[in-house]
């Protein structure tokens, strides 16, 4: 049985414990296959009586999960999403309180007040493009740009139904509109410009590789793995009007088995080293404050960030019915919902 389909049995509950005597720890993540593998790999080196089992899906698809599991949790760790959907989930007690032993290096604004969850990488989202058909000086230079008739048809976005870090997206472009209406009506316009919505983010590299869609936003960190990784044409802009800045966290899920050997390995993959680890390998910036410049990658500490002011709490509470509103109006029907609301 492959791991994967032995992690989708969880939820029947037919993964009871481990054959071998070790004790098993469930991790739901949306950080990919590359990145799981090797820190189960690594820290069961270091922990051989622990077995690592862990599911790579969509932040929402996480959050999903962990309410449906609510009664019977199955993973003991959540580690990876917008900070807006660790808050969602805090909110609803899903997560249980704990203080990492390096707590006091992020900034309050990436961390939960009641030690929920804890920021680990902090991830700027981009105009992401396929260098082998735009030029990179006919790439759009801020959001707004996107919505020239130039690209219609040329943009394919991440189902955001599925993905905390579209949702996050969707959210800041939203609240960079005087009003939530407006920015509906944003949105509206961008669907004219998109040529299909991705269930998955590999069908969203596949498309952009090819060129059927040259143009995306998704986050930075992830465009750059692709590029180096399986050398996929990919480049990106970062909006000069400034961009979101998520949080990407972890949390430990209220009342899982294995809880305390879920510790371990939260304090494992965001110890200083596998931080530094993770920054040259996986090109995540660590959101630690306590961690010199020197020993991360020189395109990181150079990066010239302008983070959007965003109102992450209000984008937690409203943002769910944000996206509804989207998917059921908007989606695949931008110039009809503009006739609609008289936008243009």
């Amino acid at each position: 049985m492959s791991r994967r389909l032995a992690l989708v049995l969880l939820s029947a509950g037919a993964l009871a414990g481990c054959g071998d005597g070790r004790t098993p720890v469930v991790v739901y993540s949306p950080h990919g296959d590359e990145m799981l593998r090797a820190y189960e790999e690594s820290f069961e080196a270091e922990h051989p009586e622990i077995d690592i089992q862990w599911l790579d899906m969509g932040s929402q698809d996480v959050l999903d999960r962990v309410r449906t599991e609510r009664g019977n949790p199955q993973a003991a760790l959540w580690w990876g999403s917008p900070q807006s959907l660790f808050a969602q989930a805090a909110a609803e007690g899903l997560l249980d309180p704990y203080t990492p032993s390096w707590a006091g290096a992020v900034p309050p604004e990436a961390r939960d007040g009641q030690a929920r969850w804890y920021g680990t990488f902090l991830t700027p989202e981009v105009i992401a493009y396929n260098t082998e058909v735009l030029d990179a000086a006919d790439v759009p230079s801020d959001w707004d740009a996107l919505l020239g008739e130039r690209w219609r048809g040329a943009l394919v976005i991440r189902s955001p139904l599925a993905s905390g870090t579209m949702r996050a997206i969707f959210g800041a472009l939203i609240l960079r509109q005087p009003s939530v209406d407006e920015g509906y009506r944003w949105l509206a316009r961008l669907d004219l410009n998109t040529a299909s919505y991705a269930a998955d983010p590999t069908q969203l590299y596949v498309r952009l590789a090819r060129g059927q869609s040259p143009l995306t936003l998704w986050n930075m960190p992830d465009i750059y793995l692709q590029r180096l990784e399986h050398e996929y044409p990919f480049g990106y802009r970062l909006p000069e009007s400034g961009t979101p800045v998520i949080v990407d966290g972890i949390a430990l899920v209220r009342g899982a088995p294995g809880a305390e050997e879920a510790k371990l390995f939260y304090e494992f993959v965001t110890s200083r080293d596998a931080l530094v680890d993770q920054a040259h390998r996986f090109h995540r910036i660590p959101a630690r404050e306590d961690i010199p410049a020197e020993e991360l990658p020189e395109w990181m500490t150079s990066v010239d960030l302008r983070a959007l002011s965003l109102d992450w709490d209000r984008l937690a509470r409203e943002g769910p019915a944000w996206m509804q509103h989207w998917d059921e109006r908007i989606r695949g029907r931008g110039a009809a919902y503009l006739a609609e609301t008289g936008g243009s």
